[in-house]
């Protein structure tokens, strides 16, 4: 079902928030960062691994977006097949990767890379949509 990997990439999301919320009220209460700097996100510079945290989070607003139109649309068509799935799970563990990557050793070319290979089963997902409908 086109849930499941739907709903796993909501997870990572979720993860990842909570992971940044953390790291923000950490960062806040420790002085590290000036709790004013939270209003506007200006004024202080945060610790880059709350920067990354950031980043990633919003990276999971970005292409995901795609995936989850396309997601709605295979659950509202009936158009689950194995290898749509297949594509879809190819998507997600691809973006776990690159949040591994990310908010791990955050190599650019490993990072890019994973980037590129999930927005390719992103693209081969909408081409089967469009030859679909």
């Amino acid at each position: 079902m086109m849930i499941y990997p739907m709903f796993a990439l909501v997870l990572l999301t979720f993860f990842v928030g909570i992971r940044l919320g953390r790291a923000r009220f950490a960062n806040a209460r420790s002085g590290r960062v000036k709790g004013s700097y939270y209003r506007l996100m200006q004024g202080d510079v945060p610790p880059d691994s709350e920067v990354k945290l950031a980043r990633n989070f919003s990276n999971l607003f970005e292409a995901p977006v795609l995936f989850y139109v396309a997601g709605a649309i295979v659950i509202a068509k009936n158009l689950a097949t194995p290898a749509v799935l297949a594509l879809a799970w190819g998507y997600v563990a691809l973006r776990l990767v690159h949040t591994v990557i990310h908010l791990g050793y955050n190599h650019p070319i490993h990072r890019f890379l994973a980037f590129l290979a999930s927005n390719a089963l992103l693209l081969a997902l909408w081409g089967w949509l469009v030859y679909a409908l």
